[in-house]
């Protein structure tokens, strides 16, 4: 099978030393007591990365797994769950919720701008009656980015848990766990983290286990229940059989980010160039205020077929990159500059493949979008 460049925002590109971790000889991950040594060790590297004391936790299923287990492990029937939402998976947090029986507010905000604090402020000063409240740090259909050390404290302030996706962030923004109050941060390890699809990682705060131990009814899952989780190291015990070899090329790829030391100021670089020279170009961003520095949205210019150049600058320069879904499918491109993808060369390469593709079907740029790109290096 030929495998393009994959500039998507997730998956994105592996490097070489996870791809070889995940090919060690595996060990049975339950019986193997070094393994659970292994697992914890990584578990407190994530942390120190997340800037949390909270406890980690790895779980064996894409990001999404993340998600719904925060929300089946916390709500009970006709809780009130405030869910903030500028974004196609800010709205999707709902759908979770009223699975497990919750009740649904939402806060909705601009969809091409951050969410407004100072309005988020106005309204839970009216209501704050919530048992937790759901909010995206980065919405991969947009690259709307929303500013969760600002969003976090203000709902601990008024007692509300938080749940923050950072799933397309986490890696390329900086997260500050315990200063920012967050009680479950979610991560994917195919994004910013740059490892192969099929983990999700997450921290979870006192508060939010004791709020799920407080609860009335059982949690209505067992794979979605975040408690089974809790004394796993001193009982030597996995709720299920982890995938180990998936968790040993997530200890390369979080052993990675921990050595670059630059790497926030990489993503935020790379992501200002993309932008410039798109915005030079003519194209147009689609997100107008709070820019993502992991992904960059462009709208498909008129008149023109957004897969048909996708599937043309794949087939001739072998590069992949995304559309969207929901209310923006076929409105935009994206191109994911998050892990390994945000390196100048590929993100050069990946912008003249662009520009040539949109020229073979009709669309003239102003200026060279490789070129000016490179301007800003």
């Amino acid at each position: 099978m030929k495998v393009p460049y994959v500039m998507t925002p997730g998956p994105t590109q592996v490097r070489e030393n996870v791809r070889l971790a995940r090919s060690l000889e595996c060990t049975n991950p339950d019986l193997d007591f070094n393994f659970y040594d292994f697992y914890r060790e990584t578990c407190i590297k994530i942390g120190q990365f997340l800037n949390t004391k909270n406890r980690v936790r790895i779980l064996s299923g894409e990001g999404i797994l993340g998600l719904e287990a925060a929300c089946a492990s916390l709500t009970e029937k006709d809780d009130r769950v405030l869910v903030i939402d500028n974004g196609i998976f800010g709205e999707g947090f709902a759908d979770f919720i009223k699975i497990y029986g919750g009740d649904v507010v939402f806060f909705k905000g601009d969809r091409t701008k951050s969410i407004d604090i100072e309005k988020l402020k106005e309204f839970l000063d009216k209501d704050s009656n919530f048992k937790y409240a759901t909010v995206v740090h980065c919405d991969t259909p947009s690259g709307m980015l929303n500013d969760i050390s600002k969003i976090c404290p203000l709902l601990k302030e008024k007692g509300i848990l938080t749940v923050v996706d950072s799933v397309a962030a986490m890696g390329g923004e900086e997260v500050r766990v315990d200063d920012w109050k967050i009680d479950i941060i979610l991560g994917g390890s195919q994004k910013c983290i740059s490892a192969p699809p099929g983990l999700t990682i997450l921290s979870v705060s006192n508060d939010a286990i004791e709020s799920m131990k407080a609860r009335k009814t059982p949690i209505a899952s067992f794979y979605c229940n975040l408690l089974i989780w809790e004394n796993y190291y001193e009982n030597k015990w996995f709720p299920y059989t982890p995938s180990s070899s998936d968790i040993v090329g997530l200890r390369a790829a979080i052993d990675n980010l921990l050595e670059d030391k630059d790497i926030f100021e990489r993503h935020r670089k790379i992501a200002e160039g993309v932008r410039y020279a798109v915005q030079e170009s003519g194209l147009e961003l689609y997100v107008k205020e709070g820019f993502s520095n992991t992904v960059t949205v462009i709208n498909t210019p008129a008149n023109m077929d957004n897969k048909m150049v996708r599937d043309y600058m794949c087939q001739t320069y072998n590069v992949l990159i995304a559309g969207s879904f929901g209310y923006l499918e076929g409105k935009v491109f994206r191109i994911g500059h998050m892990g390994e993808n945000a390196r100048v060369d590929k993100i050069a390469y990946t912008l003249f493949a662009f520009q040539k593709s949109l020229e073979h079907f009709g669309f003239k740029l102003n200026c060279d979008l490789s070129q000016k790109f490179l301007e800003r290096f």
